[in-house]
């Protein structure tokens, strides 16, 4: 289907859209009728004016809009740029893969060797040069120059390998490239909205060339995993983040957008060091903070009113009321708090399945009272209320420790504004192992970034109270892990149900092998995003988030169980991703936010609508 075709029959829609009444516009109704009702649409117009306009207008400039139209022949991309711009367009460029025809019309013939090599065989190259690769870093350096060069292959190459290239791509290895990001950088990638740039923004985002945005990740780098202020550096996290939505849950490449809040830093080692990229002043803090990040959110909404915004790796002090301030007015999340309650929760309910007991009669205790921490106690306090606990009832069962020890209501006057609904009216200890002893706790959660705090003292003073302990040992990088996979195995012999924040190997202990299940966030938010997305939700919901969670806890089969795996295997994570976009629809309508009209079938609904990296055929225009 060539690109005059394409204009032709929206022409012919445009005419129809003005007077359906009228003998073509009929005709071109009752042509593409049942491709708009499949697609969820509510007439064949509204059809033509969201899906046709996106393939026959918008990509004469290059970009690579959604196809969701499902006519029997593919799509056909109108390109008007030639020779080498489209080599140096990396969503343009296919390397070698160029059939001999585009090599004639885009004249690229003379300009990539000879032989047209097919995308499965470009995977292999990149894969084989990949595993030559010495160090984690250069592993990360290698995906990235791919990335920055062809995007298909890129993503191609990405869900081919998921469960192997994650680790790369996000945790652990991105806290890595994010530490070394000046001295890495070879191409810019997203936006940065700097300090010096205040009262530009709204210009500013005007010079991103893509008209359609879904998703934005943006951070200010403050906390960036268990590294603390990488100030710019913290792009890497967005960077990483937005592939993760695109290979995870098929959200198209040129939908997304990195964003780096650039408000400086507090690191005098960034400050120092010639390379840094960012503002090298002390962080912006209070109303200047604030207005910064409102400046922002105005500009991108202004341009893009739809855009779903994940704010991502903001302190504490700015995490929870960014949320709040926020999670009403725009479709926005924040992945810390939810996303990593949600993923944690599905985790807890995939052990419950082993030990046949009910959320509502678990007590837990956290080490680490933070945004992660504080975000995990909310989403199970939600299970808890599901299951008929009143709010008040279910925070009785959760002890949160934090760098003092034990937060009780004697330390209210110092107590951050989150942590204050968990406060306990018991005594005071500031041991981890004391607290353990008192509460016999059926599940201890570590989002600390203090490694190995989970000592083996405090796993077998829990195991002394409950016969399968649930222990997640959550913080990232692997560095910080609370305890190891092969620790909590060997020092409850067996019995564990664990997970952990970055991966571990499989451990064989008493003669069985055990293979750890990582609560990684990517199970999570790029399926929660999706659906936001599709069904254009004028909200991101905490309903949302539990109904993600149990969808995910429902895909662990038993036979993952048997083995310890809370988490179904990563190589499904297209099929998790859709499933829960699929139940963040449903809430969507549940609750009167969704925008579209419910179309028959959510998840064929939704699998219909997911990015897959494959080359199209091209047409010089």
């Amino acid at each position: 289907m060539g690109n005059a075709y394409l204009q032709e029959e929206f022409s012919k829609a445009e005419a129809a859209i003005s007077s359906i009444s009228s003998k073509i516009g009929k005709a071109i109704q009752n042509k593409y009728q049942n491709v708009a009702l499949n697609k969820g649409y509510g007439s064949t117009q509204e059809f033509f004016q969201k899906d046709l306009r996106g393939i026959s207008g918008g990509l004469m400039n290059s970009s690579i809009k959604r196809h969701h139209i499902d006519l029997q022949d593919e799509p056909v991309l109108p390109v008007s740029k030639r020779g080498t711009e489209i080599l140096s367009d990396p969503l343009l460029n296919k390397g070698t893969g160029f059939p001999d025809s585009e090599r004639d019309e885009l004249s690229l013939k003379g300009l990539v060797p000879p032989q047209v090599v097919s995308i499965d065989d470009q995977v292999r190259r990149v894969m084989e040069n990949y595993r030559r690769k010495t160090s984690d870093l250069e592993r990360y350096i290698h995906l990235e120059a791919l990335h920055d060069r062809n995007e298909t292959l890129y993503y191609r190459v990405l869900l081919e390998y998921i469960d192997e290239l994650t680790p790369i791509i996000y945790t652990p290895v991105v806290g890595q490239a994010c530490q070394h990001f000046g001295h890495i950088y070879r191409r810019t990638r997203g936006m940065y909205f700097s300090s010096s740039n205040r009262g530009h923004f709204r210009e500013m985002v005007k010079n991103w060339p893509e008209e359609e945005i879904d998703i934005i990740v943006v951070t200010d780098g403050s906390r960036i995993l268990g590294l603390g202020d990488l100030g710019s550096n913290g792009m890497g996290i967005s960077i990483g983040k937005l592939s993760l939505y695109v290979g995870c849950a098929g959200i198209y490449p040129s939908k997304t957008l990195p964003v780096m809040l650039d408000v400086g830093t507090n690191n005098k080692d960034l400050q120092n060091d010639v390379f840094y990229l960012g503002e090298r002043n002390d962080r912006l803090v209070g109303e200047e903070f604030d207005g910064m990040v409102e400046e922002f959110v105005n500009a991108v909404t202004e341009r893009w009113p739809e855009v779903l915004i994940q704010f991502e790796d903001f302190t504490n002090d700015h995490a929870f009321p960014l949320l709040e301030r926020y999670r009403e007015r725009v479709l926005c999340f924040n992945d810390d708090i939810q996303g990593t309650g949600a993923v944690t929760l599905a985790g807890i309910l995939s052990g419950l399945r082993v030990t046949g007991e009910r959320l509502s009669k678990q007590r837990f205790v956290f080490l680490g009272a933070g945004s992660a921490g504080v975000g995990i106690a909310d989403m199970i306090v939600s299970g808890m209320v599901e299951e008929g606990m009143s709010e008040s009832e279910a925070r009785k069962q959760f002890w949160l420790v934090d760098s003092k020890g034990l937060v009780t209501q004697s330390r209210i006057d110092e107590l951050a504004v989150h942590k204050i609904p968990y406060a306990q009216n018991g005594e005071f200890v500031s041991s981890l192992q004391q607290v353990v002893r008192q509460v016999k706790p059926t599940a201890l959660i570590g989002v600390s970034q203090q490694a190995g705090s989970f000592t083996e003292e405090v796993i077998k003073e829990m195991q002394s109270h409950v016969s399968r302990p649930l222990i997640m040992a959550l913080s990232n990088p692997t560095s910080q892990s609370e305890c190891t996979a092969e620790q909590a195995f060997r020092w409850t012999d067996g019995q564990v149900l664990f997970a952990s924040g970055s991966p571990f190997s499989p451990v064989t202990f008493g003669g069985k092998v055990f293979v750890p299940g990582q609560g990684n966030n990517m199970y999570i938010f790029p399926g929660v995003g999706l659906g936001a997305i599709l069904c254009n939700s004028r909200q991101v919901t905490d309903s949302m988030f539990y109904a993600a969670a149990k969808t995910l806890s429902a895909l662990v089969t038993p036979e993952e169980l048997e083995v310890g795996k809370l988490y179904p295997d990563l190589k499904t994570i297209r099929e998790i991703s859709s499933q829960i976009a699929a139940a963040v629809c449903e809430v969507a309508f549940k609750e009167n936010l969704a925008q579209i009209e419910r179309p028959e079938d959510l998840l064929n609904y939704v699998k219909q609508r997911m990015y897959q990296p494959h080359y199209l055929p091209y047409k010089a225009v």
